[in-house]
């Protein structure tokens, strides 16, 4: 529901502008417009994501690999002495 307000006070600000002057103060406008839009999106660049993916696949590698060795060392722990 707040995305469609934002949404409508989007295309309300778009109309506005596109019915006041000349091209380029409205394009100029409407630059400001959508980055003051997305600025207050939660958004992340595409180089962010992809270093925060990277870092995630690393992690679960590391987790996995804890987790065999926590394996083995509670197989050895489990294993009666000889």
């Amino acid at each position: 529901m707040q995305q469609n307000r934002v949404f409508e006070e989007l295309s309300g600000k778009i109309n506005a502008l596109l019915a006041q002057g000349p091209a380029k103060d409205v394009e100029k406008n409407l630059r400001a417009l959508l980055a003051n839009f997305f600025s207050r999106l939660d958004l992340v660049t595409r180089e962010e994501f992809d270093v925060q993916a990277r870092l995630l696949a690393r992690s679960r590698e590391q987790i996995t690999a804890l987790e065999t060795r926590i394996a083995e060392l509670e197989a050895r722990g489990s294993r009666p002495n000889a």
